[in-house]
């Protein structure tokens, strides 16, 4: 494995990972003008088995002459338990390397076939010439072995910047009395879902890595959408699929900090860092407002305020210095 190019932003936005059929041109055109964080390319479930081979090179011209500006540009390849992968990614990569952020790898289920894509990754980018280590690896937990064995997964590549959950996948490998993919199965009274979300997400974060939740089917329920991404973003996600452009909005509200949260981790910093300084007296902890703030404020106001000016958030208030 080769260690990625330093300057790689890993934590891109991606509170809207909107999902588009790598073999309808239709749906390809009209992706580029929705305003999602990340824009994938599938070439795995959205894709007919026998319209692979032509998918992959409408994908790659797709992204050598589309307008994809401020999106992450995913292709997600087929899992390597088939016979499609290696092709999906040496047909892509080579074909479009440079327009490419990132690839998806479904159903993984172990670190072994992390190593493998990077390693594949990495053949072609020194064969083509293309900056080694740029493109980046997010893994899919499809199944009960793939989240056994999570914090290896996201462990095993420096390219690795997002596990993702795939509760469709996840729901029939593990029996789930459930038709509805994410919502809870009937005769359960608590989250069904929350020891699988809070290990893909303790996974990311103790590697510095981003949490994505996964689909939600019922794409004319909007309340449902709402309500299963709300769920996701208060324990810590970063972002929701989407699978219609009506819930690319919905994501990108619930993912993104309200304003006042906003303003006011912009507020605890400044504050924080006049306190901290010899003008400020160099306090510890001080007082903002009825509010006393320390190191533990400032670490927890920088995650409101990176989401924040990731979305494009703009101030709406200003730390005034106190008059002695």
């Amino acid at each position: 494995m080769t260690t990625p190019a330093a300057q790689v932003n890993r934590l891109r936005p991606r509170r809207s990972c909107l999902a588009v059929p790598g073999s309808n041109p239709r749906f390809l055109e009209k992706a580029q003008g929705l305003p999602a964080d990340q824009v994938f390319l599938d070439l795995e479930d959205a894709c007919a088995p026998l319209a692979k081979p032509e998918a992959r090179h409408t994908i790659v011209k797709f992204l050598n002459e589309g307008d994809w500006t401020g999106k992450t540009r995913v292709v997600r390849v087929n899992d390597w338990t088939t016979h499609w992968t290696y092709r999906d990614v040496v047909t892509v990569v080579e074909g479009a390397g440079q327009n490419l952020d990132c690839i998806m790898l479904p159903k993984v289920q172990n670190a072994e076939q992390i190593v493998a894509l990077d390693l594949l990754l990495t053949q072609i980018e020194k064969t083509m010439g293309f900056e080694v280590g740029k493109i980046g690896i997010e893994a899919q937990i499809e199944n009960a072995q793939g989240l056994n064995n999570v914090n290896a997964i996201a462990q095993a590549s420096p390219r690795v910047e997002t596990i993702i959950f795939g509760p469709a996948d996840f729901m029939a490998s593990i029996n789930m009395k459930s038709l509805v993919v994410g919502e809870q199965p009937p005769g359960y009274p608590a989250d069904a879902y929350h020891y699988i979300l809070m290990s893909i997400l303790m996974a990311a974060r103790a590697n510095n890595l981003q949490a994505i939740d996964g689909p939600y089917l019922q794409i004319r329920n909007q309340e449902g959408y709402k309500a299963v991404a709300q769920r996701a973003a208060a324990l810590g996600f970063d972002g929701k699929w989407v699978l219609h452009p009506d819930q690319v909005a919905a994501a990108n509200e619930i993912f993104s900090p309200s304003q006042e949260d906003y303003d006011h981790a912009e507020l605890i910093l400044d504050a924080y860092d006049y306190y901290t300084s010899e003008a400020g007296g160099k306090k510890g902890s001080a007082m903002l407002g009825d509010e006393m703030i320390d190191e533990a404020s400032r670490k927890m106001a920088l995650v409101i305020s990176g989401k924040g000016r990731a979305a494009g958030m703009q101030r709406t208030s200003k730390f005034e210095i106190p008059e002695a």
